[in-house]
Formats: C-alpha cells, structure tokens, sequence
C-alpha cells in the first residue's frame, strides 16, 4: 500500500503572477492561539466559537493509529475540551455537526459523536480498505458527502437520521479531494496531491450538478490546496494552500487567485482546514500547532 504523503515537496513552490492582497495594510487584526493545541488540522464553527481537531501525537502523522486525538472549544479569548482524547480518534480531521451530532474526520473511517451524551462510545462509519486520508465533510440536506484525498474518491452518506447514519456509499473522483465546500447546491473541492508532487490537476474545482457530478476546474493555478471557505459576503472563497504555504481569495465571477498577506512572526507553514465565521478566518497551521485567526 503506498504510504501518503502529508508535507509538501521542497521546490515545489508555484509561480503565480497574480495580484497580493495585504491584510495588513487594511488595518486587519491577527491573533494567535495555541493554547492545548497539538497538531491541529480542522476549524469548525459551533455555539458561538470555533472546534479544533487535534493529533495530539508526538510527531506528525496524518496517518497514525495512536488514539490520542481530540476536540478543542475555542470562545472568547478560552480554550476547553469538548471531546478529550479517549481512544476514538487517531488524526481527526474536517468536521461537521447535525442535531448535536459531531461527524469527524479520521483514519479510514468517520467517527460520529452524541454530544447529548458525551459519556455515550461513538458511531464509526467505515470506509472501504485503501480509503485512509479521510478529509472533509460537507452536506446537501440529507446527504453527506465526504473527501478522501489518497484515492481521488469522494462518498456520500445518507444522515436522514443523524444518530443512525447509512454506509458510506461512492459518488464522485475528483483529483486528491482535499477541503469540500457546498452551497447554491453546487460543491467546490479543494485538491492535494496526496504523495507530495503538484500537478495541472491539483486546482479548485467546482461541481455544479449534485446528482451528476462532473467536476470542472475553478482556478487554473496548481497548488496543494487544502481548507476552502466562504467569504462573508459569498462572492468569493477563501482557500489555504501549502506550497506555497498561504491563504488566498478566489473571485468567483471571474476565478482570478489573489493572495493574502498576512502579519505573523513566524510565517504560515501547512495552513489547513480553515472555517470563515462572525467576519474572521480562522485558519488552522497544523505542524505549526496554533490557530491563526484574521478579521477580514
């Protein structure tokens, strides 16, 4: 079985002549957090603040089997612990959350928690053999649709019932399915080459039909894309990419990438599944182990 690759290949860097946006120069704030925080992949909004998904692992390991993965709450300047490390999860990942139910990311599988009853072993969908870097979530009313970036394979799951969700059942390929995004009932997936090196079909593709999914590129610029978002007002996205590593804003009308400077100490290193909510980005730098929060 080919191992994947996580880390971007050195002097892979893209060549964009494209237009930089300072955040900065617009007088936007930057915060940091890094409080409790362990290699952290995914951001997702919840009850007024943020999750975070963590390794939690002492090296990093999109693939390990170690179990000490675990959910943060991040709200108001203060960081708790909605899902500690309980055996459960191994290197959890993009999320999403239906009648209190929290759907996450993991090794080959999707672990589904009951937060009415925390104390409650959660469901596990499993994927099928081969399927291991399990990604993003994203729903259409009652299906979810579900990324995995080492098969080039996207699945979909029926959460008719939230608490008793179907088997997760292959709908679309798409080349290395990163970061997914749905709304206007069209998708937009982010791509990632899963063993490292970036070709012309690593871009962002949009699927305009649900019930034929035939994905047609976005942006034209290859890159290891990784979050994808919405802006505030709709009329763009924002993406995370990692070589080179940095957040960028995709006009939707015209596809055109642009982008974004943003003031940090230390710059951006594997940005990754980020979440856009209350008009601030939060963008989590995973082998940096801190969440870059910027107000658009």
């Amino acid at each position: 079985m080919r191992r994947v690759k996580f880390t971007a290949i050195v002097g892979m860097a893209i060549m964009m002549s494209v237009p930089v946006i300072s955040l900065a120069d617009n007088g936007k704030n930057v915060e940091v957090v890094n409080e409790g925080i362990r290699f952290c992949e995914s951001t997702y909004p919840y009850d007024g603040g943020i999750l975070i998904a963590n390794f939690g692992t002492e090296q990093l390991n999109p693939l390990n089997t170690d179990g000490k993965g675990y959910i943060l709450y991040y709200k108001d300047g203060k960081v708790s612990t909605l899902v500690a490390a309980d055996g459960n999860l191994n290197a959890p990942k993009g999320m999403f959350m239906r009648n209190n139910h929290l759907y996450i990311c993991d090794v080959n599988k999707i672990v589904v928690y009951d937060l009415n009853q925390k104390g409650k072993a959660p469901k596990t969908i499993h994927l099928p053999e081969g399927n291991l870097f399990v990604n993003d979530l994203a729903a259409d009313g009652n299906n979810l649709y579900a990324s995995v970036t080492n098969t080039d394979k996207i699945f979909k799951i029926d959460i008719t019932d939230s608490a008793n969700p179907g088997e997760a059942q292959e709908w679309a390929t798409v080349p290395g399915p990163n970061g997914l995004l749905i709304g206007d009932g069209m998708m937009y997936v982010a791509s990632y080459p899963a063993d490292g090196n970036t070709g012309e079909k690593h871009v962002i593709y949009r699927i305009n039909d649900l019930d034929n999914p035939q994905p047609e590129k976005v942006v034209t610029v290859p890159g290891q894309y990784d979050g994808i978002a919405f802006s505030s007002d709709r009329k763009s996205l924002y993406v995370t990419n990692w070589t080179p590593a940095g957040l960028s804003r995709v006009d939707l009308q015209t596809g055109s990438l642009s982008p974004l400077n943003i003031s940090l100490d230390k710059e951006l290193s594997g940005p990754a599944d980020i979440t856009v909510s209350g008009g601030k980005i939060y963008i989590p730098d995973l082998p940096a182990s801190r969440v870059v929060i910027v107000t658009e």
